[in-house]
């Protein structure tokens, strides 16, 4: 019986420390205008036509196309041929058509957009 009697005084102590907490911790805060969620515009130097040169042409086409299409259609043909190193996903490993653009074997994802923009006018 000893037991039940201490159970609620244990219990009581918490209760007034949380609420004690609670009012230290709860501010007010200031409510912002709800503002429809407007979508994002793209910025409009990714959305400049860009001409690929030859060697990017045979891969991706030669119509003028923005940077964005540019690197999607290059990731097309890169999963396509599965070029995509097994071990290291980053890394691209170059096909025929590809080495005359990168000029190397093999480069990382973050390098080939930097290759790549050698060869867009």
């Amino acid at each position: 019986m000893a037991t039940a009697k201490k159970a609620p005084a244990k219990k009581a102590a918490p209760a007034k420390k949380a609420a004690a907490v609670k009012k230290a911790v709860a501010k007010p805060v200031a409510k912002k205008a709800a503002a429809p969620a407007a979508k994002r515009s793209p910025n409009a130097a990714f959305m400049k036509a860009v001409t690929p040169s030859p060697q990017l042409a045979a891969i991706i086409g030669s119509t003028p196309m923005p940077r964005t299409e540019v690197t999607k259609k290059l990731w097309e043909y890169i999963k396509a041929h599965k070029l995509q190193d097994a071990t290291k996903k980053t890394n691209i490993n170059a096909d025929a058509k590809l080495k005359e653009i990168f000029k190397k074997p093999q480069v990382s994802m973050f390098e080939m957009t930097k290759l790549v923009s050698a060869h867009l006018k």
